[in-house]
């Protein structure tokens, strides 16, 4: 039996978030913008309106959304490489659970053919920087959706429900929510758990990093996610109120 420890590092409870800040229009010129902070992982997210839509989707009146993903060279302690050739695998992957995961909640029709592009920057990294990029994305996706309904460009919303991500692993034998770098790399599992705010699960990615966990183990943790998702649709829509 693996022994639990006390409390966290930083002080938090299992079921604690870092603090989180969400700052609205942090890019002016694009359509919808954000800064989002989870603790000390920041990620600047944009999202930029384009009329036409991939080849596949031409003449269909149905619209897309997509996203980009990169790190800063220095939002690590150590000099990430650009990735001038492209993206990386790891990077490709986060791109495409994000688009995956702001296309669930997104009504294509009512968008019309249109592309709105999402496009996250991390520019500090401490854990959890894909769910910070698919928290933030959101609320950018909503305000550029937003900017086009106040041009009339569309007629209904076509975001019916919120969409939001956490972490969560089991660290010290206990299950704890939103993992900064130091229990990432300790973790015994570690999770990422893509919600809408109403509970319905949109995409989990879970690994055990020694022994393998229960049943069990994986209902408990994704139950401390969707708490934590009901929480940070509270602040998507605080930031979305202004």
């Amino acid at each position: 039996m693996v022994e639990r420890r006390r409390g966290r590092r930083d002080g938090r409870r299992p079921g604690d978030l870092r603090p989180v800040r969400i700052v609205p229009g942090f890019m002016p010129p694009a359509e919808g913008s954000v800064l989002i902070e989870f603790g000390d992982t920041r990620v600047i997210c944009t999202a930029s309106v384009q009329e036409s839509v991939p080849p596949f989707l031409r003449g269909s009146g149905k619209g897309w959304v997509t996203a980009e993903y990169a790190m800063l060279p220095r939002s690590s302690p150590e000099r990430i490489e650009r990735e001038r050739r492209g993206p990386g695998g790891r990077t490709h992957e986060i791109q495409r659970l994000f688009g995956r995961s702001l296309r669930a909640v997104t009504d294509m029709d009512a968008l019309g053919e249109r592309s709105i592009l999402v496009d996250c920057d991390v520019i500090q990294a401490d854990g959890g920087t894909r769910t910070a990029s698919i928290t933030g994305g959101y609320v950018a996706l909503a305000l550029a959706i937003r900017a086009l309904q106040q041009k009339k460009t569309i007629a209904r919303n076509p975001l019916a429900r919120t969409v939001a991500a956490v972490s969560v692993g089991i660290v010290g034998g206990e299950v704890c929510v939103d993992l900064d770098y130091g229990e990432d790399s300790t973790a015994e599992v570690d999770m990422n758990v893509v919600a809408t705010g109403d509970g319905a699960l949109v995409e989990v990615q879970g690994t055990a990093e020694g022994k393998p966990f229960a049943r069990s183990d994986l209902d408990r943790m994704v139950d401390a996610a969707l708490e934590a998702i009901s929480r940070l649709k509270e602040r998507q829509e605080q930031a979305l109120r202004g």
